[in-house]
């Protein structure tokens, strides 16, 4: 889908500037336990499947849509596996949009639908095996990873 209207409406209004946007990301398993990442259009860097969070949306809801739009794949999130913020969460886009990212990452079930890589978001899916994880574009903590969870999510101190 690209950017929300509301995104868009508040870039018009302050152009590059660092804005806060909340946003989800999903560790979504395959039945070997391998985790899926994807590959956006023209970069070399892989990623979870994550987004923004839209006016009106849970953070679930959130997860659920873009699940769906980058991969295809129903899923559901089971749990909150972590929550990340902050400075170290400061990313500058190609175009020169500056972002701090607020992420709740959760843990996902497929529940149902099909693996489409090559679409308007993503031009690669892949799973991974949690030992083997590609180079990423923005970093997590590697506890989000492990498939031994603990009950509580983590979150950086």
């Amino acid at each position: 889908m690209g950017m929300s209207d509301y995104y868009k409406n508040l870039r018009d209004k302050i152009g590059n500037e660092l804005i806060f946007m909340p946003g989800v990301a999903g560790i979504i398993r395959n039945e070997q336990g391998e985790i899926l990442f994807g590959r956006k259009h023209n970069e070399s860097t892989w990623g979870l499947i994550a987004g923004a969070i839209e006016l009106g949306e849970t953070p679930a809801q959130a997860m659920v849509r873009e699940a769906l739009e980058e991969t295809g794949l129903v899923v559901e999130p089971e749990k909150i596996i972590g929550i990340y913020g902050g400075e170290a969460r400061r990313f500058t886009y190609s175009n020169g949009h500056q972002v701090e990212y607020l992420t709740i990452v959760f843990e996902c079930r497929i529940r149902s639908g099909q693996l489409t890589p090559d679409n308007e978001e993503m031009k690669d899916l892949q799973f991974f095996p949690e030992d083997q994880l590609p180079p990423m574009a923005n970093k997590y903590s590697d506890y989000i990873f492990s498939s031994n969870q603990e009950e509580r999510a983590r979150f950086e101190r």
